[in-house]
């Protein structure tokens, strides 16, 4: 195999859910309409939320936003999966496999700073009711929305950064149905001590951007 980013590897085989008809069938089934609720549901959450004057408030704002990452968190993923279901040969590139690898800590790590901004949205409505309209004003909500962003993408980046410059020169099996981050490290030709203490090394610096994101509050 040709060379990619200091690797011989051009190529993971995702071993999937399941292997009999009969199994792949029920999955089909069940993840085909799970996902069409998933999109109805948040189309649905979008539209009346950008549409409804009465609903422009932080909370529903903030719903909206995770209703869009739940989007694309979810075709992300799924999509793939269902196609390869019936599929023999579950092969997805090295390259694929890396835009997957930081698309979904992108969506992972939005939703993560979403939910700790509507956590702050709900503790400044009970705790200090009379300044929340004060507090959570239209700016701010801006700049929690951008904020969750940013640091999904500097997240995303990170991760991306560090599984992209591994060697892969060995097994190639992925034991899911996508390309999940800590599986995939597991087969780059390192020790484990190193990639432990590359991993250490992105806990610390996605922690302190999580602790500036406390400050800023």
């Amino acid at each position: 195999m040709d060379q990619v980013n200091g690797s011989v590897v051009t190529e993971f085989v995702l071993l999937g859910l399941a292997h009999s008809l009969g199994m792949q069938l029920l999955l089909f089934l069940f993840f085909s309409l799970f996902y069409v609720g998933i999109i109805l549901g948040n189309l649905f959450i979008l539209f009346i939320v950008v549409f409804d004057p009465l609903l422009q408030s932080p909370m529903y704002i903030l719903l909206a936003n995770l209703s869009l990452i739940d989007l694309g968190l979810s075709s992300t993923t799924i999509p793939r999966m269902i196609s390869d279901l019936f599929s023999d040969y579950k092969v997805i590139s090295f390259q694929s496999c890396m835009v997957q690898i930081f698309f979904i800590h992108v969506m992972g790590g939005v939703e993560m700073v979403l939910l700790i901004a509507m956590a702050y949205d709900r503790y400044t409505a009970i705790c200090k009711p009379l300044h929340y309209l004060t507090i959570m004003n239209p700016r701010m909500c801006t700049f929690l929305v951008v904020f969750a962003w940013v640091i999904g993408v500097i997240h995303a980046v990170t991760q991306f950064v560090f599984v992209v410059n591994l060697p892969f020169c060995g097994p190639n099996n992925i034991g899911s149905f996508y390309c999940d981050f800590p599986r995939v490290i597991k087969l780059a030709c390192t020790t484990a001590l190193k990639n432990a203490e590359r991993v250490l090394v992105l806990v610390v610096f996605n922690f302190r951007f999580m602790k500036s994101f406390k400050n800023c509050n």
